[in-house]
């Protein structure tokens, strides 16, 4: 596997899944390379020569080196998978905006919440579950009259909010009251090629 992008990853992180669902529905020929977070691999060398800030995911794709799971989708569909990454201006601009909130609310929500639930990360959980809620009422109304979050076929949006959304209920974070939004999930995985990430113990230590 010469010629694969090496995805440094970690099977309980929804950003690295995030990059390994893509890879995986979009035929891009990659290698995941399994960063140790619970014995700190991330924090020493030779991985943060590859990210300083000591973060999962990371690629390495020849000479290219990148960080940020949302960056990293950009890159993969504009090099490998362009039908996965509108061109047209107005798509693209929502698509970037899905991103964003994938980055903020997404993260600071149901993210978080699973964080302190899963891993007994120091969250103030009633603001996670707060942000969540506003989030998830967000992309609820916003699937009204579409199937996926921008245009009429699957984009990066949709693989940079699926993981922590599906994975809410590992927050305490129910998805009963949202049933666009588990019907949005079950199309992704209903998609050739869909990866799940483990579904994570609650209580397991970082």
């Amino acid at each position: 596997m010469s010629n694969a992008v090496k995805v440094y990853s970690f099977p309980l992180s929804g950003h690295s899944h995030r990059i390994e669902l893509f890879a995986s529905l979009a035929g891009i020929n990659h290698e995941i390379i399994k960063v140790d977070l619970a014995v700190g691999e991330h924090k020493q060398q030779p991985f943060l020569k590859l990210n300083p800030l000591g973060k999962v995911p990371v690629i390495e794709d020849g000479d290219v080196v990148l960080s940020d799971s949302n960056a990293i989708l950009v890159y993969l569909a504009r090099k490998y998978a362009s039908n996965w990454l509108p061109t047209d201006p107005v798509e693209e601009a929502e698509v970037q905006r899905i991103l964003s909130l994938a980055a903020n609310e997404i993260a600071n929500g149901p993210a978080a919440a699973r964080l302190a639930n899963v891993f007994g990360a120091d969250v103030d959980t009633d603001r996670a579950k707060g942000i969540a809620a506003v989030v998830f009422e967000y992309f609820e109304t916003h699937l009204n009259d579409r199937e996926w979050l921008v245009g009429s076929k699957p984009t990066i949006a949709d693989i940079a909010v699926y993981t922590y959304t599906a994975h809410a209920p590992e927050g305490d974070i129910s998805l009963k009251d949202y049933p666009k939004i588990q019907a949005l999930l079950a199309r992704i995985e209903a998609l050739p090629g869909f990866v799940p990430m483990p579904k994570t113990p609650v209580g397991l230590a970082a």
